[in-house]
């Protein structure tokens, strides 16, 4: 065990009032390669998609485009490949488009063994990106990162390593001083936060919105693998917009929350969903925009287990956010196997949409993965009528 402490801050951004220390303890990563979903052949498609908001649907292993497969056996044959460049004919009543606007969302555990799996996701977003670019002339972007993670009592870190962030005040404490809150005689001497690249000299830029529920991530802390530093988003924003200055890798800091923490996605996307966190003077002011689609992609190497809420409640915020329209909304997971299983409600959730995706979280390459969301995502422009007002 790496025993760890709970810290908190105040609203005050320059003032670092420690209320409380309470130690804890962080398990030890499983081997790199290992899941919680337990060790699956790989996957590359979600079930079929119930065309209900709020059921959750099992089984096929067909990519769902928002049409009944008319089966649900396991059997059932992939469709075709599709034709990415094809639009839906809508006849004279067309409707008026996404325009290349697109809110992107990723929200990503921040549990053990995730550090592998979070370089993958780094990896692939070019490729991603690229293809978007390709499929829409004028694509606008709204890009932001929530981990599944946030000040919660005493359930969630929210932000950081608390017991590094406690040692700041006592630079230089070695395993072995009365500063240090833990003792090992083969540790002896050395740093008794084990990251030496803790930011420490920072910690005045830390505000509430880095410990909020699904407020969009600008500074990931930690002691495993985390970026640790404060990355460099144009505007002050908690999101990236178009024409963001070197965008693979600003995504790349902000999409390095590392493994400090939990994985409770339903949670944090429930709260990203939220009016107020998107209004004016909300953390993630502007973010959600009424005539832009959104999509969603979750990243685990477990199942969420521990969020607040069931996925049909988690199924309903997104709802809420996006004035009803179930098919203005994409839906792509990369953890657990194609077909649902009772304990995988991320996967339970993704179902409840009619275009989303799902590939298994230990394929070497989630580019693929992504290419094939982009094909949902040009479908859902087609027919998109943005909310009123």
């Amino acid at each position: 065990m790496d025993p760890g402490a709970i810290l908190r801050y105040g609203a005050d951004v320059g003032t670092r009032n420690i209320l409380a220390l309470l130690l804890v303890g962080a398990c030890q990563a499983p081997p790199v390669g290992h899941t919680g979903f337990g060790s699956m052949p790989e996957v590359t498609t979600a079930p079929a998609a119930s065309t209900s908001g709020t059921s959750s649907g099992s089984g096929s292993s067909g990519t769902s485009t928002g049409e009944d497969s008319g089966s649900g056996g396991g059997d059932t044959m992939s469709e075709p490949p599709r034709d990415l460049g094809i639009m839906p004919d809508f006849g004279v009543n067309s409707p008026v488009g996404c325009k290349g606007k697109i809110d992107f969302l990723f929200v990503i555990s921040r549990q053990a063994n995730m550090q592998y799996r979070q370089a993958q996701l780094a990896a692939a977003f070019p490729q991603f990106i690229d293809t978007i670019q390709s499929r829409f002339a004028d694509f606008d972007y709204h890009i932001m990162v929530v981990d599944g993670d946030g000040e919660d009592n005493n359930d969630g870190i929210g932000w950081g390593n608390p017991a590094c962030t406690a040692l700041c005040a006592t630079p230089g404490c070695s395993v072995g001083d009365p500063c240090c809150y833990w003792n090992d005689p083969d540790q002896q001497g050395k740093p008794c936060c084990t990251d030496p690249d803790y930011p420490c000299q920072d910690l005045d830029l830390v505000t509430t919105c880095d410990w909020a529920w699904g407020a969009g991530t600008v500074f990931p802390a930690g002691v495993s693998g985390e970026a640790n530093k404060h990355c460099p988003i144009d505007g002050g924003r908690r999101y990236l917009v178009k024409g963001q200055t070197n965008l693979t890798e600003t995504f790349a800091c902000i999409a390095t929350v590392g493994a400090s923490g939990y994985d409770m996605l339903g949670q944090a996307l429930t709260a990203a969903m939220q009016s107020n966190i998107s209004d004016p003077g909300g953390c993630n002011n502007g973010f959600l925009r009424k005539d832009a689609l959104l999509m969603v992609t979750f990243i685990a190497t477990n199942p969420d287990e521990d969020s607040a809420g069931t996925p049909d409640k988690w199924a309903q915020a997104v709802l809420d956010a996006k004035h009803g329209d179930d098919k203005s909304v994409v839906m792509f997971a990369i953890g657990g196997p194609a077909e649902c299983k009772p304990y995988d409600r991320i996967c339970q959730l993704i179902t409840m949409f009619p275009y989303h995706h799902g590939i298994f979280v230990e394929e070497p390459n989630y580019g693929p993965g992504f290419v094939e969301a982009a094909s949902l995502l040009e479908t859902a422009c087609a027919g998109f009528t943005p909310a009123p007002g």
